[in-house]
């Protein structure tokens, strides 16, 4: 899974809303001809990002190549079960990246359109947010 090799802080403050607008880098397609774009601001884990990346890689069966925009380096922190309030924050349990709406998170090229797009379906199911697919124009 996706994990930073290292890290300045331990522990983030989690967000608390403050994310309106849209994404103002990351929103256009750089590498390939379709991608996989967010429509709301959210959350990922990375687990949800390799779970899309899998459901994406075996839809093509080793056909095309694929780029991963985003990167989980914020750790989010968890409290054991049923620890009293107090005693400081819990430790670093998974790692996270915060995606505003319209950034893109995934890339492919080198595959007929149909079965990239069946690709990047299967991957926005595994996300916890609505997303669509983007093609680039072509003139």
């Amino acid at each position: 899974m996706l994990e930073p090799k290292k890290i300045r802080h331990r522990k983030h403050h989690r967000r608390r809303g403050g994310f309106k607008g849209s994404a103002q880098r990351g929103h256009e397609l750089a590498f390939g001809s379709i991608g996989l774009k967010v429509q709301v601001t959210g959350e990922l884990t990375a687990r949800q990002i390799e779970a899309a990346r899998r459901a994406m890689t075996r839809s093509v069966a080793r056909g095309g190549k694929m780029w991963i925009r985003v990167f989980p380096d914020r750790p989010v922190t968890k409290k054991a079960a049923e620890v009293p309030m107090g005693s400081g924050k819990g430790a670093p349990e998974l790692f996270a990246v915060i995606v505003k709406r319209g950034a893109i998170l995934f890339e492919m090229d080198g595959l007929p359109e149909k079965d990239a797009r069946e690709a990047l379906r299967l991957a926005g199911y595994k996300l916890p947010m609505k997303t669509r697919i983007v093609t680039r124009i072509t003139h």
